[in-house]
């Protein structure tokens, strides 16, 4: 510890400030770093000299989502079964990340210009061909796209965890109301 309280620079955990500062981003998005560095129990110092200001610890905590959600498309064995399945495995098994995820996805400059991080394309990748799948297969509506799945399903990650943030939706109701609503529309139904 430092005559400060604070945690020394040697012992930073650069785990614990990322997860400390996806928490406040996601409740707050306009947070300080001031506030981040609070929230993560270090000095504002500490944080600016791992991070050099917003745009590297935003650029930081989207390796993090893109980790996380590589991982859970591991989890969630998107080839296996139907496809109704696999996205409600894959739903389940992002939650924890969804705040992270929510955050991020209000970070435009994530997603324009050539500094888009590749971690995007290949998560888009796979989750358009589980729902190209779903189409090939006939679970899911051929008129709907397997982008516009995709990106719907971002969508609902990001509104239900903020609904579970701020205490509109039970937690617990998270991958049931997810699930339902994007399936609900995007199953086949026969005539």
């Amino acid at each position: 510890m430092s005559h400060l309280g604070y945690p020394c620079l040697m012992a930073l955990d650069r785990d614990h400030v990322l997860r400390s500062a996806a928490t406040l981003l996601t409740r707050k998005s306009t947070a300080t770093m001031d506030e981040v560095a609070k929230a993560a129990g270090i000095s504002r110092a500490t944080l600016h000299r791992h991070f050099a200001g917003r745009d590297a610890l935003v650029r930081a905590l989207e390796a993090l989502g893109i980790a996380e959600c590589e991982a859970a498309l591991d989890t969630a064995r998107l080839d296996e079964g139907p496809a109704g399945e696999a996205v409600h495995r894959l739903v389940r098994a992002i939650e924890p990340a969804a705040g992270l995820l929510a955050f991020l996805y209000t970070e435009n400059q994530l997603f324009e210009g050539e500094e888009q991080n590749q971690g995007w394309a290949r998560i888009d990748e796979r989750l358009t061909s589980v729902f190209r799948r779903g189409q090939e297969t006939g679970e899911f509506r051929i008129d709907l796209t397997p982008a516009w799945l995709t990106e719907a399903l971002y969508g609902l990650l990001a509104s239900g965890a903020w609904a579970v943030s701020e205490g509109r939706v039970a937690a617990n109701d998270f991958t049931y109301m997810i699930v339902e609503l994007l399936l609900g529309g995007a199953r086949r139904t026969t005539a």
